[in-house]
């Protein structure tokens, strides 16, 4: 049995916002917003929309996508964005400029703007995200598939999401102990794979415990 000399410690997390003095009413406003934000609000309108809607999927994928269709009813913009994968950038920089440069194109090919009330513009926001202890670790395959399975899904989206996105490490934790605790390459490379766009964090969990339970029929124990 593979035994690992650092245990995987489960780590869940809660998302403490903060209201920013940036406001878009319109979709020019949005442009000129999305620019000069902190990066934070960047990660919490798009990969932090991925907590917020855990229980379920949803049509929009980010908070500008479903901005644009509600509140706007602009379903041209809001279809644009809705399909811009932020895990497909490497960097939140990146991500940013895709975003300006789509509201840009649109911008400029709409006759009129529609400019809306203060109540229902866009007011961005960032967040801090508190991590919190979970209880179970794990030194073996199996330990990791228990813990996996009953940790609250916040887990998931610490050390799946947060991890890439914010904190830099591009495999994931989870990926990231596989290969360099328990060496188990293969398991981490289909676990850096799964696609977590337009989806939901329980099914992510999903994708992760059938990966980890082939391993473990196949003798990964």
């Amino acid at each position: 049995m593979r035994t690992a000399s650092q245990p995987f410690v489960f780590m869940g997390c809660v998302e403490l916002r903060q209201a920013l003095d940036f406001h878009a009413l319109d979709e020019r406003e949005l442009v000129d917003c999305v620019r000069e934000v902190p990066r934070d609000s960047v990660f919490f309108h798009t990969y932090g929309y991925f907590l917020r809607h855990r229980p379920f999927a949803t049509a929009y994928g980010n908070d500008f996508a479903r901005w644009a269709a509600v509140e706007l009813r602009d379903q041209v913009l809001a279809e644009r964005l809705a399909v811009v994968d932020p895990f497909s950038f490497p960097t939140l920089d990146e991500l940013r400029e895709e975003l300006v440069t789509i509201v840009q194109d649109h911008v400029r090919g709409v006759e009129t703007v529609v400019r809306l009330p203060f109540a229902r513009g866009f007011h961005f926001q960032q967040s801090h995200l508190i991590e919190v202890p979970l209880g179970p670790s794990a030194r073996t395959l199996r330990e990791f598939r228990d813990g996996l399975a009953m940790v609250d899904a916040s887990a998931i989206y610490l050390h799946m999401v947060a991890a890439r996105a914010r904190r830099g490490r591009g495999a994931g934790d989870f990926a990231e102990w596989l290969r360099t605790s328990l060496g188990m390459e293969a398991l981490a490379e289909k676990i850096v794979r799964i696609d977590a766009f337009l989806t939901t964090l329980e099914r992510v969990r999903g994708h992760l415990l059938n990966l980890v339970d082939a391993a473990l029929e196949e003798g990964g124990e």
